[in-house]
């Protein structure tokens, strides 16, 4: 007999709360409805009473699915200390590829897309917001700081939440909100769609590093590294594609609104995905909750599990029992063993968002400077793009076939000397187009490499009860980074495109010493062997 899914504490619970949610957001749509002849126009509008009592619904219904959503935690704490069993990890570690992988690999590809789809569409709505609400556009860009404000808080958060109560839990709670905040679509006030703009970013944030996490706990040691690397490439690619898609599709005839609504039917579309998603079988075991872990593990071995049997409390090779439950928190993550990798991981991540939230955003007017005219230098970063793109499939086979943490040194190392190379080219006036195009490819796919390999490196280096918060931890570092950087932007130091290009290529060169030095080998290694080394 099956095991008993702990994933909900009490189903009843979260269905209502995820009905509440969606009735909240349809209460608002009559008055959407009545402004179609107006193109939708409600800024400055009174809220009836519908939307008031749909505004109230949401964060009701969302509270209640969570409390739902919530795992048996009586249950953990009367067998998190019990004697356990080892369970027969190496088993599913060593499975090949089978459909319940596949349609994991699908499911989380998809939850990934909606997820990094959110804060994408924000430059598509702020033109015909600030028409709307006769905003500036440094009115309006506060809407994105809000947003990146919300993914850093979201990672750090939804990490500590995936450790406590689970990864599966934490991705259909960012489900639920992205439903939640879709009634930032029918918003009268510019004030309230920087409220829901800041709620979605934290779903947005927080999803992120929980869907590496549940993947690097549940597929196979030797696919694990290239279908992380894949997965965050295909997932934002198809993410960005799905914002410019509908903003094609729908902004024209429904006004921006329409982007927002769509958070609604998409966040719906996780939610009633969540079959196809497991809680992770380590989150399980750590819990205590072994039979539950082991029906997962038998799920995901193709049956290779049953040849293993359980071993007995009593045999010999059995784990001690537990004398205490592992400690969550970020201190840990900043003290101890795992200190120096977590700093060489934080370090990279900063750098990374300062370059793709500073200095490349500010690169086209640099350009210019550089005595390429506006035209010429908009070309000239589509076609670099373009040429950069292949270099997904070269980061995947780095990071599979020749060494994970060597790779993400490999690009970091690759993205400061880019940087060095515009400090040069301007230094000695060697503006040429050729250069400049060198340049610009070597820093996009060197980027690239960077923010591909990073996450998954983190879901896969940390313990298991710390790691849903490492992976968060290093996923807000990385957007940070990116307020650092528009922080900078502000302040005027990528003005001065020489000098910006030195300090920002400074903390990415200290990040791949560091992680010279203190990171260790996944690639090939299940994660218990990993936990091994670091624990020596």
């Amino acid at each position: 007999m099956r095991p008993r899914d702990i994933t909900f504490h009490h189903p009843v619970a979260f269905w209502l709360g995820c009905a509440a949610v969606v009735a909240g957001v349809l209460a608002h749509l009559p008055m959407l409805a009545m402004a179609a002849p107006m193109h939708y126009h409600l800024a400055g509008m009174p809220m009836d009473n519908a939307m008031l009592v749909g505004m109230a619904l949401v964060p009701l219904g969302v509270l209640l699915a969570g409390y739902g959503l919530m795992p048996r935690m009586e249950q953990m704490r009367r067998t998190l200390h019990a004697g356990r069993s080892p369970l027969p990890f190496h088993v599913a570690d060593q499975a090949p590829l089978n459909r319940e992988h596949w349609k994991l690999v699908a499911v989380l590809t998809v939850a990934l897309a909606v997820d990094v789809m959110k804060p994408a569409t924000i430059g598509f709505v702020m033109p015909g917001m600030s028409a709307e609400y006769g905003i500036s556009g440094s009115v309006a860009g506060w809407l994105a700081l809000s947003a990146l404000v919300g993914t850093t808080v979201g990672s750090i958060v939804w990490g500590r939440l995936g450790d406590l109560f689970g990864r599966r839990a934490t991705i259909l709670l960012s489900a639920l909100m992205f439903m939640g905040t879709s009634i930032c679509g029918a918003m009268p006030a510019f004030g309230w769609n920087l409220v829901m703009c800041f709620m979605m970013g934290a779903a947005a944030g927080g999803m992120l590093p929980i869907t590496f996490t549940l993947m690097a706990e549940t597929i196979p040691t030797a696919h694990r590294g290239w279908l992380l690397v894949a997965l965050g490439g295909v997932g934002t690619s198809a993410g960005y594609l799905l914002a410019s898609g509908a903003a094609t599709l729908f902004e024209p005839a429904f006004s921006w609104r329409a982007l927002w609504l769509l958070n609604l039917p998409t966040g719906a579309l996780i939610v009633f995905l969540n079959r196809y998603i497991p809680e992770s079988p380590r989150f399980l075991a750590l819990a205590g909750l072994e039979d539950q872990a082991r029906a997962v593990l038998q799920r995901f071995s193709g049956g290779a599990l049953a040849a293993d049997p359980p071993v007995a409390h009593d045999q010999p090779g059995a784990e001690p029992a537990a004398k205490e439950p592992a400690r969550i928190g970020l201190r840990r993550l900043l003290r101890g063993r795992h200190a120096h990798i977590t700093w060489g991981l934080a370090t990279c991540a900063i750098g990374w968002g300062l370059v793709n939230f500073g200095f490349l955003l500010w690169l086209p007017a640099n350009l210019v400077k550089l005595g390429i005219d506006a035209h010429a230098s908009s070309a000239l970063l589509a076609r670099s793009a373009i040429l950069a793109l292949p270099g997904i499939g070269i980061v995947v086979w780095f990071y599979q076939r020749w060494s994970s943490i060597r790779t993400l040194v490999l690009f970091a190392g690759m993205a400061s000397c880019a940087l060095l190379f515009f400090f040069v080219i301007d230094l000695a006036g060697l503006r040429s187009p050729m250069l400049t195009t060198l340049g610009t490819v070597a820093l996009l796919l060197s980027i690239s490499g960077v923010i591909a390999t990073l996450i998954p490196y983190a879901a896969e280096i940390y313990p298991v009860h710390l790691r849903s918060s490492g992976a968060g931890l290093i996923a807000a570092c990385s957007k940070f980074g990116g307020i650092l950087g528009a922080g900078l932007g502000v302040a005027g130091l990528f003005d001065h495109f020489m000098l910006s290009a030195v300090l920002i290529a400074l903390p990415l060169a200290a990040a791949g010493w560091m992680l010279a030095r203190s990171g260790i080998e996944t690639r090939g290694h299940d994660l218990e062997a990993i936990q091994e080394v670091l624990s020596r």
